[in-house]
């Protein structure tokens, strides 16, 4: 029986989906960390090695959690994942494509660059030339987000809409990430994920945030199915083609002008809410693609 190895140091709902999918697609899965993976360069042996596996590499690797710490740690993770792929082992999402998820200031720079719609945004050093784009931005009559470069599920984000919300402006690390706040269509808060594997779209939802002007589901959004239109299911594709990933979750907002932006682009994302209003089993597809496309 093939083996999968799944990096993650809390596994919960979503680990135990993927192991039951790969089981029934024939593979054995072992959840393993990042945190306890070396790279052992001697004259013979493994270049690689990983928990639960000490004496071979797994067939694949899926990628559904990549720990916090230092740069050198976090560097340390990334270099498992690259050095893996150099040694044939499908990633699943490579580390080419978290690394420029998980910077948003790349993310956006992607889809800006690649010319797809995405809120005018802001990533510098000087916190006296992050407060002058504030404080312009906010005499032109534009809320702003404040966001932490790393981060997920709506942790350490904070909206300015006037002047004396500048005085906590806080860098993330040093580093200031400044977004237009984009004024979603209708008098609710309101976002769509549109879940993408392998160029496709297999489920959508709608995220109302009530009263919170956050949407995520972590953060107790609710969540409804819709129908995807061609427009919304070719930006999410494209998006997610332009930060090179098996699979995301992309996060879209449609304005009070009727217009799509492109929020974020996860390759790492949370399913369980969109299952819960979708009749699909996301794990499902995810195994399938993997093992389709890299190992049959």
């Amino acid at each position: 029986m093939g083996k999968i190895a799944i990096f993650t140091d809390d596994p919960g709902w979503h680990g135990k989906q993927l192991k039951l999918a790969f089981s029934n697609q024939g593979y054995e899965s072992h959840y393993v960390s990042l945190t306890e993976s070396k790279i052992q360069l001697e004259e013979s042996g493994l270049n690689i090695r990983i928990p639960e596996l000490e004496n071979s590499l797994p067939d694949a690797v899926f990628v559904r959690g990549v720990p916090g710490g230092s740069l050198e740690e976090v560097v340390f993770y990334l270099d498992i994942l690259h050095a893996l792929k150099l040694l044939n082992i499908p990633v699943y999402n490579d580390g080419h494509a978290i690394e420029r998820s998980v910077d948003k200031g790349m993310t956006s720079f992607l889809l800006k660059n690649a010319g797809l719609p995405t809120p005018a945004t802001w990533v510098l050093r000087n916190r006296e030339k992050a407060l002058e784009i504030a404080e312009a931005q906010l005499r032109q009559g534009h809320k702003l987000i404040s966001k932490p470069l790393f981060g997920s599920q709506g942790e350490g984000i904070r909206r300015i809409e006037k002047m004396t919300d500048l005085f906590w402006l806080t860098s993330s690390h040093g580093i200031y990430y400044l977004q237009r706040f984009v004024k979603c269509a209708g008098d609710a808060y309101a976002d769509k994920r549109v879940f993408v594997v392998n160029g496709k779209v297999i489920a959508a939802m709608r995220r109302h945030g009530g009263k919170s002007w956050l949407n995520n589901v972590a953060r107790g959004a609710t969540c409804e199915a819709i129908a995807v239109d061609d427009e919304l299911a070719q930006l999410a594709i494209k998006a997610t083609e332009t930060l090179k990933m098996d699979y995301a979750g992309v996060d879209i907002i449609k304005d009070s002008d009727g217009n799509y932006s492109i929020i974020e682009v996860n390759s790492i994302p949370a399913w369980k809410g969109l299952e819960s209003v979708c009749d699909i089993t996301v794990a499902d597809y995810l195994a399938a693609d993997l093992i389709g496309r890299y190992l049959r």
